[in-house]
């Protein structure tokens, strides 16, 4: 008789930790459907396919098969009766073999041949002239390598999604003041507002848009680490409300999975390049003048990544 107190004993402990466990796992549960719920109302929100008649991409790209692909990062001001310009324009390459990003900066006052519209303009006009899909024709015949997919980011809407992650941390390297804002050299926390004009300033730096387009690169890889974090978690719902109302994309939810899943070891390598150029003048209008052999090493480099013989 003595024995069966214990037994008992156990066993009501045995049945009140399993309605702990379930509880928390019932929680839990719910609390992944939930993120799971606003994430792909999210991604059906941001889903913008863009069509298109042609492309360099010979056969199906094949996430599953871990085959490397390329987006075009389009950072738009559209405003009232205009349809906007790109004025960031970035081209990654992700390779998950190499675990590594390619990110490019194509300066927006690159002059190139404007595909589908019959002119030679400053690369960003492209946007102005035929959307997204332009851009991308455009740049795919700049690099002369296939341009898979691409984000169009509303730039006066990105604060929002700064603010959404709580802020970002950048190592900034040049002190400056820009719109009422001082941003000293070294680790800056920046929210929302100050990230777009971090991001935004160009006249006052020596390098000019070369410098503008680092300090871009800077917040997007700020950003990416802020969302990556733990800590997002419990911002999930502003998270994707920033998202959905300020980014368009051609990715589907399924191949977002498939990079989320196949992919993910190359987000931790992230090489920078730049495109250099002489400015020049023509009929009145200032361009940046990109020479062939500047132009060979950068597809070189892109096609190699990309693994196009």
């Amino acid at each position: 008789m003595r024995s069966e107190k214990p037994k008992k004993k156990k066993k009501k402990w045995l049945r009140i930790t399993g309605i702990i466990l379930l509880i928390l796992l019932i929680g839990i549960g719910g609390y992944v459907y939930t993120v799971w719920h606003s994430l792909t109302s999210a991604v059906d929100s941001m889903h913008d396919p863009v069509d298109r008649e042609t492309t360099k991409r010979t056969s199906a790209l094949n996430l599953e098969q871990k085959e490397p692909f390329s987006v075009l990062m389009l950072g738009v001001d559209e405003r009232d009766g205009d349809s906007g310009r790109s004025d960031t324009m970035i081209v990654l390459t992700v390779n998950p073999e190499k675990k590594s990003v390619e990110m490019l900066s194509i300066p927006r006052d690159t002059r190139t041949e404007i595909v589908g519209h019959g002119t030679t303009d400053k690369i960003n006009h492209a946007y102005a002239f035929g959307g997204v899909a332009m851009s991308m024709d455009t740049v795919e015949k700049f690099l002369d390598i296939p341009v898979d997919y691409y984000m169009q980011i509303n730039m006066e809407g990105f604060k929002d999604i700064v603010d959404a992650v709580g802020g970002v941390t950048v190592n900034n390297d040049l002190d400056f003041t820009y719109e009422g804002v001082h941003f000293p050299e070294g680790e800056v926390r920046l929210n929302g507002e100050d990230a777009l004009k971090f991001s935004r300033m160009r006249k006052e730096d020596p390098r000019g848009d070369f410098g503008r387009q680092l300090r871009q690169r800077l917040i997007i890889q700020a950003v990416l680490k802020e969302g990556a974090s733990l800590n997002s978690l419990t911002n999930f719902n502003d998270i994707f409300d920033a998202l959905s109302k300020n980014i368009k994309t051609n990715l589907t939810f399924d191949e977002m999975l498939d990079i989320q899943k196949n992919y993910k070891q190359a987000a931790g390598n992230v090489e920078q390049m730049t495109i250099t150029g002489t400015g020049q003048t023509i009929d009145d209008v200032w361009y940046l003048i990109v020479n062939d052999e500047e132009k060979t090493k950068i597809q070189k480099v892109l096609k190699d990544h990309l693994s196009i013989d």
